[in-house]
């Protein structure tokens, strides 16, 4: 379900209590969300501002957020006009998905100015939009709606602010009996799209809801009988009555379609499991939360994946070629013999010959030999022809087995890489996209502004075993080889799958029991290739005994002293693990 008018109202009743809150901080980790950190009576909180085409939202959220190295330009303008503000109110506008927060800030100078923050939460045209509340005119938008794009409103610095186009319907929670009863007899539309097209924030689910409640059966709103406007009135009033005195019963659960919906209204018409939440914001992260997520990282993972799987087929393409190359090296000795047997019986060939049958002096049975000759060629030159190609591939051989070897070690880091982005979250594929700079693979665009430092620290996932040890995973190679080289001391447990693409986990300890040792293996083994298997081997050695052989790849160790257990990934039991993301990037 779209988020509608009616959960809108329940988002804005339940930020109330943001009222008076001041805003410490504010940070944009992707280009289409904004997070307010703020301080209220009760303590800190966090707000979403989401302008995400597919699923926009404001909720407040304890999400932990992993934000860019540079705050993007919109950020900068509502730390400008927004830190240390206070909240002074918010406001749904009617019942539409449009959300006002107006913010109070002392300015540098001392002078006090209103800024407000728009939220339009309307699909694709969704934006978060900072307004100047005196002057009217807009300072900046999250998204740029320029004159090319939309002649009725433009969304641009300097430009005086215009609402959305009004849909002229009726306010649900104003109508009376009588107006009801009249719009419902004058239209001709089944019961569900009537609601939809006459009211204010009512969304599908919700016109289905009141529906059902009327008494409709599956699929009798559609059987052409007049509508029962009556039974329509006192579920339409019910659902409203609720929503005018803000009582709300967040809850999620899967339609007769078999999709997963929420809702701030009961509904009544939900046959299987539901779930219900303590408040809105709640219902709205568990709903959108992981969607949201996944969606961000399909779409950013997308080109590199396609790179890494096209780089991947040209080796596995390359492998295949040398491996004719070298079958037809290994055979070099049979051009030099036909370069020698053609040079004894110059005297026996014709210019045109097409072939020469020949007796073959270095077979200890002096059997005869049929040699295919280029007719264009004179017999010394078809000689000579062999003699090159010989050398050729008598030379060639050292260096296809140094190429097949490199081919083979290239193949083997993309399927690293590729594994490590089945598990990669915004800011691992930030890190991997960065290693492939590094490495030369791709293009540096659009960062040469960026300074790197030396001792920039790549993300870090820590989990704490049922024994309360640290344990470290790594989740791409910078991360890999940080915990391996850098963070993790000599004594310290080092875990890999065996001969198995996957993850680098370090246990932060020299005294652990088997239950920790166990539980990094079920980590390595789940953040590897062999995730869906089991019986999965993991190999496990000390610190001391892991190196990275000079000019490997990112995240290539080779070790030694090792034992292997066998372990099959627990899912459920890895996600239990209490885990903290160490985000480095401010």
């Amino acid at each position: 379900m779209a988020l509608d008018g009616i959960v809108t109202r329940a988002i804005v009743h339940e930020l109330q209590a943001c009222k008076g809150a001041r805003i410490n901080k504010i940070y944009q980790p992707n280009e289409r969300d904004i997070v307010l950190h703020i301080r209220t009576q009760s303590g800190n909180a966090k707000i979403l501002l989401s302008a995400n085409p597919t699923y926009p939202r404001v909720h407040l959220t304890n999400e932990i957020f992993l934000n860019p190295p540079e705050a993007p330009m919109f950020c900068m303008l509502m730390r400008k006009h927004c830190e240390n503000g206070i909240i002074e109110d918010i406001q749904q506008v009617d019942m539409e998905r449009i959300i006002h927060i107006r913010v109070r800030q002392r300015d540098e100078l001392g002078d006090v100015s209103s800024k407000t923050i728009i939220i339009e939460l309307m699909g694709r045209h969704s934006n978060i939009i900072l307004l100047d509340h005196s002057a009217g005119t807009i300072l900046d938008g999250i998204h740029h709606v320029t004159p090319a794009i939309s002649s009725y409103r433009v969304i641009m610095p300097g430009v005086a602010y215009t609402e959305p186009p009004q849909q002229n319907k009726l306010n649900p929670l104003e109508i009376g009996q009588e107006q009801f009863r009249e719009s419902c007899l004058l239209s001709s539309d089944e019961p569900a799209p009537w609601l939809v097209n006459s009211f204010s924030g009512v969304s599908p689910l919700a016109a289905q809801e009141i529906v059902h409640r009327a008494g409709y059966s599956a699929g009798e709103e559609d059987s052409g009988n007049e509508k029962d406007c009556g039974g329509l009135w006192q579920a339409f009033s019910e659902v409203m009555k609720d929503a005018a005195n803000h009582h709300y019963t967040p809850m999620s659960g899967i339609n007769n379609k078999g999709k997963m919906v929420f809702s701030v209204i009961p509904l009544t018409m939900l046959t299987g499991q539901t779930k219900h939440y303590d408040s809105v914001s709640k219902c709205l992260e568990d709903f959108y939360s992981d969607k949201a997520h996944r969606d961000a990282v399909k779409q950013k993972v997308g080109d590199l994946l396609r790179f890494l799987q096209n780089e991947r087929s040209k080796n596995i393409k390359k492998l295949d070629k040398l491996h004719k190359d070298l079958e037809e090296a290994k055979d070099a000795d049979r051009y030099r013999i036909y370069g020698e047997l053609l040079f004894s019986s110059l005297h026996s060939i014709q210019k045109g010959d097409k072939q020469a049958e020949l007796l073959n002096y270095y077979d200890e049975e002096q059997k005869m030999i049929l040699i295919p000759l280029d007719p264009l060629l004179s017999p010394s030159d078809n000689a000579q022809r062999y003699f090159k190609r010989y050398n050729k591939y008598k030379n060639s051989l050292a260096v296809i087995d140094e190429q097949l070897a490199k081919t083979r070690e290239e193949i083997s880091y993309m399927d690293n890489l590729l594994q490590q982005l089945a598990h990669a979250t915004l800011n691992d594929i930030d890190e991997i996209r960065d290693e492939l700079i590094q490495q030369g693979y791709l293009r540096d665009r659009g960062r040469k502004n960026r300074k790197k430092k030396k001792n920039d620290k790549p993300t870090l996932h820590m989990y704490t075993s049922s024994e309360g040890i640290e344990m470290y995973v790594g989740k791409n190679n910078l991360q890999n080889e940080y915990i391996t080289n850098r963070l993790a001391s000599p004594n310290d447990t080092w875990l890999h799958t065996k001969d198995i693409p996957g993850s680098h986990v370090v246990i932060r300890s020299d005294n652990f029991g088997e239950e920790t040792l166990q539980e990094a293996a079920q980590l390595a083994a789940y953040y590897s290739q062999a995730k869906q298997s089991s019986s999965v081997p993991v190999d496990y050695t000390l610190i001391r005994h892991v190196r990275k052989p000079n000019g490997a790849k990112p995240g290539f160790v080779i070790y030694d002293h090792q034992k292997t257990l066998f372990v099959t990934p627990d899912e459920e039991h890895i996600k239990s693990l209490p885990n903290v993301i160490k985000n480095q990037r401010n």
